[in-house]
């Protein structure tokens, strides 16, 4: 009997080469998402059931579904992320996970690097005025010299850092990790959180989820933050307390914020989303071409 492999992914399993490279290694009983459906509470656990491997994306898995799948043996991720996978819980029943950290580091850190400089030049803000028929040359002001500030240096906020070295920015980085030579090789500045958020003009995220970095954005952050700041958010949705940004925004606390993960996907706060200093896209960061397809050959190696 064949190993009953199950993708809850949509991203992997709308994507046709994937599917085949896939199926070139297990051609038989391999259920994949493919209506794009967002898999969560009993809808997951109906779709998941019976299964002895899983590829999954951005779904929560924890003890429930491994109650449902009582032959699971392994867990292969598309992505990057891990804070949606109960560790514990999977190592409680034997189950092993396929992970390898980094593969679309790149892609994340371009929409990073973009936002930066879309929001610095004023491009998105007046693109949509454009469009409505008001003409506002008000350019901003250049990213080039700007005090930066990454607050988590792995794989992605690494490659940020390595993107940004020709707008000569002085770079304020946190990390829990002592990672002194690095800092010292690229001219980085290691400080504290709270310096980040009272000295930088633009802050970005790229830090994993946990109990630590939950609503690690919230009002008593963002009042340290200058007026002409910008924050940026490509790492996880709870890392911003969303009403919190929001009053922010509404009041002209920050000059304004670039987001690509919420806490709620996809969101429903309209009136949020509609911010003109708010620049949102739909989690779409860590999904180039090129990058789904790593991620993707990861979760196929880890399972061959």
């Amino acid at each position: 009997m064949s190993i009953k492999i199950v993708v809850t992914s949509r991203s992997f399993s709308l994507n046709k080469t994937l599917r085949i490279e896939l199926l070139q290694h297990f051609p038989e009983n391999v259920v994949f998402n493919d209506k794009g459906l967002y898999l969560d509470g009993q809808a997951l656990l109906d779709f998941v059931q019976g299964a002895d491997i899983l590829v999954v994306g951005l779904e929560k898995i924890d003890e429930n579904v491994l109650k449902v799948c009582p032959n699971l043996k392994m867990i292969s991720k598309y992505g990057v992320g891990l804070d949606n996978i109960d560790l514990e819980i999977c190592q409680k029943y034997g189950v092993k996970i396929g992970w390898t950290g980094g593969v679309n580091r790149l892609s994340v850190a371009e929409v990073a690097l973009g936002f930066m400089l879309g929001l610095c030049r004023n491009l998105f803000l007046t693109s949509l005025q454009h469009k409505s028929g008001i003409w506002n040359k008000s350019g901003g002001y250049q990213l080039s010299g700007k005090t930066v500030g990454i607050i988590g240096v792995g794989f992605i906020g690494k490659e940020l850092v390595r993107l940004l070295k020709p707008f000569g920015c002085k770079i304020l980085v946190n990390d829990i990790i002592d990672q002194k030579q690095y800092y010292s090789e690229n001219n980085l500045t290691e400080t504290s959180k709270e310096d980040i958020f009272r000295q930088a003009d633009l802050i970005s995220f790229h830090t994993p989820l946990n109990t630590e970095t939950t609503h690690l954005v919230r009002k008593e952050t963002l009042e340290l933050m200058k007026p002409s700041a910008f924050l940026i958010n490509t790492a996880r949705g709870s890392i911003i307390k969303r009403e919190d940004l929001k009053w922010a925004l509404q009041n002209k606390m920050i000059k304004g914020a670039a987001i690509d993960v919420y806490e709620e996907e996809p969101p429903t706060d309209l009136e949020f989303l509609q911010l003109e200093n708010l620049v949102c896209t739909p989690h779409l960061c860590g999904n180039s071409e090129e990058a789904v397809l790593a991620m993707g050959r990861s979760a196929i190696r880890h399972l061959v």
